[in-house]
């Protein structure tokens, strides 16, 4: 090669590896036995040059190289370098990727469950942990050169984002920061805000995949190829649009089929579409690992967007007979299973499930979910590195950086549940999802595999795998416990000014410069609307103002109609009793009804299953389908009257289906009188239409015949001008609001944060009060209510069983909305201290309100959810693990992972709690009477 080049150029290149070769990339590269990439040492050699990076590169890419040098260079330098992650679980794999290669002596972690080798000069930890150093000005930041920010784009994450980027603004200048992100489509937006904050930084994108991705469609037998390739040319493959085009089709009908049995052609060309219909279906689950076994595309990884789907998967494959596993390998997967759940109590074993999960391992096939008990999923992903298990089906947080990369990736579908409604997934979840596809060092492509559902259109699939990024939106938020930390360490003004450096306003100030654009276009639009309406007889712009104002009025009349008719129905839903029979007029459970619950708006003080008074009664029923359901107002646009009444059993349970089904057959055979008399009533006729008799719109009326303009022959002309100009200076003026509102908007928020604890006294001015110290220890979405519980007494003279109850309700929150009755609460003591809790929240709810602090701000103190109450009791007083589970109706691994922040919240109230009550005392004692038996053995949370 060299002798192609000029002497200057060879000069240059000598010069070149006699500069690596002094450099401390060198020594690095040869700890690996595979040459780096040009991305990752052009990233490596910022970090040397004294620059940050932001490495934003695809899943698999080897991204963390890059950390793991910034780690070499600490080392090296006698300094410290912090590893933080999103979560505990890829922290604790990152502890011990890094324990192996310098030594457990030099590596620790910290996760807030775990603490092991703190003071070491490379410490694993959460980002949560990092965040809460910086604001107690911990001894541990000292001598720290390097912090690497693992999965940085999680600070679009809207619960936990936000820790992200207060480590970023309050690290110290001298800490270099190496970001590593996901591809990203603002990657450079997002390295110039580092820039801003942070200095130099280097942003180096890639978009190559190491290991190339095919992308298939399997439909029946048969696997398509998503695209057909010819050249640079890539599109949809045509077979796959004609097998789309073909099975979307409408039915043919008789007439059609009469029509084509004329022509013998046809009735050929139809018998072998028959036959390739009848190939094209979804494979089942086990089908489809099969032919992926055939086709020697295993280890694979199938992910299904339900707990209960990923279970049900491995049944399935379990009950098809599938076996991936020899007998050595077998013998291996007993061994380690073995070994690794040692410790946990054999009693727990058959309630944990213990030995069904066994027999999938045994047979390579396993789920991976966040119900589980970590210890199993630890587990799991141990044997799949291993390649001992081969088909894992799990839920998309596994897309999250934990270390488990597969040969194939199976889509089911292409919807998901994002916690409100079936919606479709993102190009970007899709591009992180499928990223798992191919193992580095050990494929030579990775495959991701769809499959075939009806109705699904292949240009629609082409456009998420083509989509290969996302942009990275900041959910950054000042918060209680955030506000406390800042004036105490920066003072009011400067804390104001240290979150207009944010992420979030960054993008906010970006986004103001197109609607300013926006606003100039539409100024220039009214200007010819204003020519366009004038008139010769007069102001027709008045003309059209007396127009809009009667349209204003008989809308403003027809509205209080409306409102009438709504008091009418909420009146009435509040006489209802538990065991009337209703009939619903609309919505989806629209028909017969037995009222168990009135659901009124009084049961909020009562602190369990509040229901917002705003909304007015919610009541519970039992629907003749069988379904106990919440109804919500608007579900009653008519009053409501009940048919009859029925008594309702003590012994009526409504988890129960038994239950549910005796229960709504009494129903349907008491109402059936009812109904056959025409019990059921008649909708009310709404009234309140604009009224005639109204004096404004007389005087209004009058007013418009009187004006000049309305004698004009172009006055229809005129007043459609007219409209879009009032149109337009609406969409004009609502352009203005939003420049004024993101103009500021993160420091605003922190006035209305600052001024609610100054009414509170947790601030006073510039000075932090003793009971924003004690605030300041506190971290939680329920931050606030915790100090106001602490300040208030609320939780003195409770045994430790009954504070874990207590400290649960500030943690936990239901999976979904819970349409069953109020959960079960401790009584005595316990039961007195959670219904204050939630009174106290109410006064804070009220109190945020008036500060104008609401969802809009992203800043707020949820309502406390009591559903874990009764199982954190129960656990805390020594109840076993069967029994406590079967109460708390919820699987291991979520009641491990509660019990893990309920743990962790009662450490911080200890830490909090003033030093003369029993507080503390009681707190600690419960931290070591939830940590027993799975939820001690547990290493993850």
């Amino acid at each position: 090669m060299t002798e192609h080049m000029s002497p200057a150029e060879r000069y240059a290149a000598a010069r070149r590896r006699s500069a690596e070769h002094t450099s401390a990339l060198a020594p690095f590269r040869e700890l690996y036995d595979f040459g780096l990439d040009a991305f990752q040492v052009e990233a490596c050699q910022a970090l040397e040059a004294g620059k940050g990076v932001l490495v934003a590169a695809p899943t698999g890419s080897g991204k963390t190289i890059v950390g793991e040098f910034a780690v070499h260079l600490a080392l090296e330098q006698g300094r410290k370098c912090f590893y933080t992650t999103p979560i505990k679980a890829l922290s604790n794999q990152k502890y011990a990727d890094l324990a192996r290669r310098y030594g457990a002596a030099r590596v620790g972690l910290l996760t807030g469950d775990n603490s092991v080798n703190s003071d070491a000069p490379v410490v694993v930890m959460t980002t949560e942990v990092l965040r809460n150093m910086l604001y107690a000005g911990s001894q541990a930041l000292l001598g720290l050169g390097y912090v690497v920010m693992d999965e940085v784009h999680y600070l679009s994450d809207r619960f936990r984002g936000a820790v992200w980027e207060e480590v970023i603004i309050h690290l110290p200048e001298s800490v270099t920061l190496v970001s590593l992100s996901a591809t990203v489509s603002n990657a450079e937006e997002f390295g110039d805000w580092l820039d801003t904050v942070r200095g130099d930084t280097e942003v180096i994108v890639s978009e190559h995949r190491p290991v190339p991705l095919w992308q298939h469609v399997l439909a029946g037998r048969r696997m398509f190829d998503l695209f057909e390739e010819s050249g640079e040319k890539r599109e949809v493959n045509p077979d796959l649009l004609r097998l789309a085009q073909r099975e979307n089709a409408r039915p043919l009908t008789a007439r059609d089929r009469y029509r084509q049995g004329r022509d013998r052609k046809r009735a050929a060309d139809r018998e072998r579409e028959r036959r390739q219909r009848a190939r094209t279906y979804t494979p089942s689950r086990a089908e489809v690992i099969d032919r992926l076994d055939a086709e020697g595309l295993l280890p694979a990884i199938t992910f299904i967007f339900s707990r209960a789907g990923c279970e049900a998967a491995v049944q399935q494959c379990l009950h098809a007979g599938l076996r991936l596993n020899d007998a050595p390998a077998r013998a291996r997967v007993r061994e380690i299973v073995e070994e690794r759940t040692a410790a946990i109590p054999r009693e727990d074993l058959h309630v944990l499930g213990y030995f069904e999960w066994l027999e999938g391992l045994e047979r390579g096939i396993a789920a991976h979910h966040a119900g589980m008990l970590p210890t199993f999923k630890e587990v799991v992903e141990e044997l799949f590195v291993r390649g001992l298990v081969k088909a894992v089906f799990a839920t998309e947080t596994l897309a999250l950086g934990i270390n488990m990369p597969a040969r194939s990736v199976v889509l089911e579908k292409l919807v998901k549940w994002n916690g409100e409604q079936h919606a479709d997934i993102t190009p970007g979840e899709y591009t992180q999802l499928t990223g798992r596809a191919g193992r580095r060092g050990i494929d030579i492509e990775g495959h991701a595999v769809v499959l075939w559902q009806g109705g699904m259109d292949p240009a629609a699939v082409a456009g998420l795998a083509g989509a290969r990024t996302y942009p990275l939106r900041s959910s950054f938020k000042p918060s209680y416990n955030m506000a406390v930390n800042l004036v105490a360490q920066f003072g009011r003004h400067r804390s104001r000014e240290l979150l207009e450096t944010s992420f979030a306003q960054f993008q906010a100030d970006r986004s103001v410069v197109g609607i300013s654009r926006q606003v100039q276009r539409n100024e220039s639009g009214l200007e010819g609307y204003r020519e366009a309406m004038t008139c010769h007889l007069g102001d027709f712009t008045e003309y059209a103002g007396l127009r809009r104002k009667l349209k204003d009025r008989e809308q403003e009349l027809a509205r209080e109609g409306v409102a009438q008719r709504r008091a009418a129905a909420h009146t009435a839903l509040e006489q209802l009793r538990p065991g009337d029979i209703i009939h619903v007029p609309t919505g989806k459970f629209a028909g017969l009804a037995l009222v168990l619950d009135p659901g009124l708006a009084a049961g909020r003080s009562t602190g369990f299953r509040g229901h917002d008074h705003h909304d007015g009664p919610r009541p519970l029923v039992l629907t003749e389908q069988r379904q106990v359901k919440r109804l919500a107002a608007m579900d009653f646009p008519v009053p409501v009257e009940p048919l009859d009444r029925m008594r309702i059993p003590r012994s009526f349970n409504p988890r129960s289906p038994q239950s549910r089904r005796d229960l709504a057959s009494a129903l349907r055979s008491k109402a059936g009188t009812a109904q056959r008399e025409g019990g059921v009533p008649r909708k009310h006729r709404g009234r309140g239409g604009p009224a005639t008799d109204d004096p404004e719109i007389a005087r209004l009326r009058a007013a418009i015949r009187a004006h000049p303009c309305h004698g004009c022959d172009e006055r229809e002309d005129h007043a459609r001008w007219a409209e879009r100009h009032d149109r337009l200076t609406r969409d004009t003026r609502q352009l203005q609001r939003r420049i004024e509102g993101r103009t500021n908007t993160i420091a605003r928020t922190f006035d209305q944060v600052a001024a609610l604890l100054t009414e509170l006294e947790y601030l006073r001015g510039d000075e932090v009060t003793e009971h924003g110290r004690r605030l300041a220890r506190l971290y939680g979405e329920l931050d606030l209510l915790a100090s106001e519980c602490l300040r208030d007494g609320v939780w003195e003279g409770l045994g430790p069983a009954e504070l874990a109850a207590c400290a649960s309700a500030l943690v936990y929150e239901a999976r979904s909305a819970d349409d069953a009755p109020a959960p079960e609460v401790p009584g005595g003591q316990a039961r007195r201290a959670l219904g204050e809790m939630v009174r106290i929240w109410g006064r804070l709810d009220a109190l945020e309100e008036q500060h104008r602090i609401n969802q809009a701000t992203g800043v707020g103190q949820r309502e406390p959810d009591l559903g874990f109450a009764w199982p954190a009791y129960r656990w805390a007083q020594g109840h076993g693990l069967d029994e406590v589970l079967r109460d708390a109706d919820m699987p291991a691994g979520d009641f491990v992972r509660w019990c893990k922040q309920v743990v962790d919240v009662l450490g911080q109230i200890a830490a909090a709690a003033p030093g003369e009550g029993t507080v503390a005392t009681n707190a600690r004692k419960a931290v070591d009477r939830m940590l027993r038996g799975v939820v001690a053995y547990s290493s993850l949370g």
